[in-house]
Formats: C-alpha cells, structure tokens, sequence
C-alpha cells in the first residue's frame, strides 16, 4: 500500500497495480499488524474516483473478491464478516484495507489493500481462527489468482451510491454475521447492512441500531448457533 501510495502520488492512473510475493510491515485495520509470508496474496489497487465512502468501497471490494474466488472453485463458501473481512467457514481468509488521501478537501485516490491466505500456513497462534485457500482449492496458486482478483476489485465503482438492491441479495447471500448473537459494538443480532454499508443490529427490545465502525464480539456459541440455523 506504501509503495503504491508512492506511485499515486507521482501520478499513476486508476487501476494501478502493486503486487508483493510478502511483506514485513503488513497492516490490517486500526492499526493491525498483518503478517503476509510467501504463498499469499498481497496486493493493492488504486482508485481515483472524484468521491466515495470508505465503507462502501471496502465492503463492495470484499463482495466482488469473494465471487471471484468462488468462480475459481470456492463456490459459497467464501462469506462476508462486516465490515471487512473474508470468511472460510469459520475462519478469517482475507482482509481488505482501504486508504484515501486528500488534496485540501477533495478526494485525491483511495488505495484499496487486499491480503488473502492462500498457500502460507498462518501462524500457530492464529491456526484456530485463520484459514487458507489451499484448504478449499488444492491447486489454488498465488500466480493463478493475481489477474482475476485484480480484475475484480478494478470493477469496483469506488463513486457509486448507496447499495442497490441487487447487491444487497448478493451481500445477504454471504453474510458470515447475520443470524448470530454479537456483543459488540452493541448486543444484538445482526440482520443485513444499510444502503450506507451500515451494520443493522436487531437488540433484544426489537429495535435495530446501526453500528458504522467498531470490533465485533461473537456472543459465546454464537457460531454454533448460526451454523445449525443454516
């Protein structure tokens, strides 16, 4: 994301491109480290559109990596977690980090980061909670993946509105929250997104909140529940 950072500002054009075989100052949301070995797919793409909204582009960016990687052979198993990561199973696959830089008070680019286990085996600590492609596609190579997910997050219109319809039916069909018992940001249970990309949570006096940033926290057996509800 630096390096493409770098690039836009020198005056590369949308689409741009930067791919890394690893990194060793990865970075996920608020301030994460990310650890991003070989065998994985790190990659960022730049987008000039004259205005957007972070959310938006991140979570219409996890929708068109997601049924890309499902085209490839991953099929619906590939989910959604609002607000920004990517679901095998019950295990975190990927994650997408978006980055705008302003020129006064307009928007000068957003550089859209992606990192997706693909071969690298997680670290021990995080075997538990981190997946990779290789579990679901054997043959899964990072090489073979670069052009069609590139290709995919270029089709992202990082101006566009509020959701459509149709891409809320697409977001439902792979939403990994909906259905579950959260603690936080609030207690409830989630049930879709707003046209902002908001997440509508459903508390237990039947009201629905909408949370716009915040760390999710599964209510103890949550997963279970909502693997036995589907």
């Amino acid at each position: 994301m630096d390096a493409l950072h770098a690039l836009a500002e020198g005056g590369a054009s949308a689409g741009t491109a930067v791919v890394a075989r690893s990194q060793t100052a990865g970075r996920g949301s608020r301030g994460r480290s990310w650890t991003s070995p070989p065998g994985g797919l790190w990659l960022s793409v730049l987008s000039r559109p004259a205005a957007a909204g972070l959310e938006l582009v991140s979570l219409r960016t996890g929708l068109a990596v997601a049924e890309a990687l499902g085209r490839l052979g991953a099929g619906n198993r590939i989910r959604l977690k609002w607000p920004n990561d990517l679901m095998l199973d019950e295990r975190k696959l990927g994650g997408i980090l978006c980055e705008a830089r302003w020129q006064g008070t307009a928007l000068a680019w957003i550089v859209i980061g992606l990192g997706v286990n693909v071969e690298n085996q997680p670290p021990a600590e995080l075997a538990a909670r981190a997946a990779r492609l290789k579990d679901v596609l054997p043959g899964a190579a990072v090489e073979a993946l670069v052009g069609p997910v590139i290709g995919a997050v270029r089709e992202v219109d990082a101006a566009a509105g509020p959701l459509t319809d149709g891409e809320h039916a697409r977001f439902a069909a792979r939403d990994w929250l909906r259905g579950r018992r959260i603690l936080a940001p609030v207690a409830g249970t989630p049930t879709g997104v707003a046209d902002d990309g908001a997440l509508l949570v459903r508390q237990a006096d039947g009201t629905t909140t909408q949370v716009r940033a915040g760390t999710i926290v599964l209510a103890e057996g949550a997963a279970v529940s909502a693997r036995s509800a589907t």
